[in-house]
């Protein structure tokens, strides 16, 4: 049985908690993004599973087996670290040696590993070059592929594209997805970065404050956000969230206004919402238009256009004080200082409670 499976997982820095009674499961074949802000707790997760650092409380089980007190050679892991960790002084191919070499490992078996993973990353040219005469991108290949050679259970990225330039992240989340198919094994992949998340995953799960907030698909991630925090920090540009007053219903669904008296009928079911309390209203900026002023649900002036080659971003105030950004075409009018018109589809609202739970509208 492959896979990865955490329990009640903690981790403290002297008195600073750092994972807090985190549980996890991650299938055999499985990708697995970890995303979340700075100061989440997402790397430490990773090296506690590499066994590089040691947990306070909970278990740790991969393939099966109980690793959390096993040390880190024993766990059957392979890293990727975004700093790339490879020893300068040593050539390519003895930097994806080293570690079987340390593991007693027969040298036709090493050249053998060695010469597959280079076939498939493309770095048979440089086997003998140092990484100082390489590129970052090149240098992330040799880091992925000392990691290949191990044959792992589980293989773990912590924020592997941080340092390449955008093209080039492109490319090689690319090359990672591929690998990933062609290996089939366990992958844990860190980042900050929501498109990484988007498009690598087969399962996300969003990181914050010590504690995994969501795990869903990037499909369930964006469309049903679990908390504020999630809705905001997945999507580009993020949820808009206003303060909004109850005002009845249409027939099952509630009703809410904001500021200015424009009205969002949402597709949400009153009997699922908390009877009293705070709410706040979600909704993404494609479920925003803009419109002729005195067509529009509620008026607002622009603030600030943000043109970016195929759409555009508008941030708009509204006449009740709140801030939002919609979507416009590339070919948009907007400028800043224009008054504009704006509608509100109801029916991709979200709405959340004051104890900051999310709730969905009904398909």
């Amino acid at each position: 049985m492959g896979g990865l499976a955490l329990r009640g997982v903690s981790k403290r820095f002297g008195d600073t908690l750092v994972l807090d009674n985190v549980s996890l499961t991650i299938g055999e074949n499985e990708f697995l993004v970890v995303l979340g802000p700075s100061g989440c707790g997402k790397s430490t997760l990773l090296r506690v599973i590499a066994g590089l650092e040691s947990i306070d409380d909970g278990e740790i089980e991969i393939a099966g087996r109980r690793v959390d007190q096993l040390p880190p050679g024993q766990r059957g892991v392979a890293m990727v670290f975004q700093s790339y960790a490879l020893y300068p002084h040593m050539t390519v191919r003895d930097n994806m040696a080293f570690g079987l070499r340390n593991a007693k490992m027969g040298g036709a078996e090493i050249d053998r590993r060695i010469g597959e993973a280079a076939r498939m990353l493309e770095i048979e040219q440089f086997l003998d070059r140092k990484p100082a005469n390489l590129s970052g991108g090149q240098r992330q290949r040799v880091a992925i592929g000392r990691a290949i050679v191990k044959q792992p259970k589980l293989f773990m990225f912590d924020e592997p594209l941080s340092n390449l330039d955008a093209a080039l992240r492109g490319r090689t989340r690319q090359e990672i997805a591929g690998l990933h198919r062609r290996m089939r094994t366990a992958m844990i992949f860190v980042t900050h970065d929501q498109t990484e998340a988007m498009t690598l995953a087969d399962r996300i799960v969003v990181m914050n404050r010590r504690r995994i907030e969501q795990s869903g698909t990037p499909f369930e991630i964006y469309s049903k956000p679990a908390t504020a925090f999630v809705a905001t920090f997945v999507g580009s540009p993020a949820m808009n969230i206003i303060s909004v007053r109850r005002i009845g219903s249409n027939g099952p669904f509630q009703m809410v206004g904001l500021g200015d008296e424009a009205v969002i009928e949402t597709r949400i079911p009153i009997a699922a919402l908390p009877k009293d309390g705070a709410l706040r209203v979600g909704l993404r900026p494609e479920g925003i238009a803009l419109c002729a002023p005195e067509s529009g649900d509620a008026k607002g002036i622009v603030e600030f256009v943000e043109f970016l080659g195929d759409k555009t971003h508008v941030y708009v105030s509204l006449a009740g004080g709140e801030k939002i950004v919609t979507l416009d075409s590339a070919h948009s009018t907007m400028r800043i200082g224009d008054t504009t018109g704006i509608k509100f589809d109801g029916s991709t609202a979200h709405l959340f409670d004051a104890a900051d739970r999310c709730h969905h509208r009904v398909s």
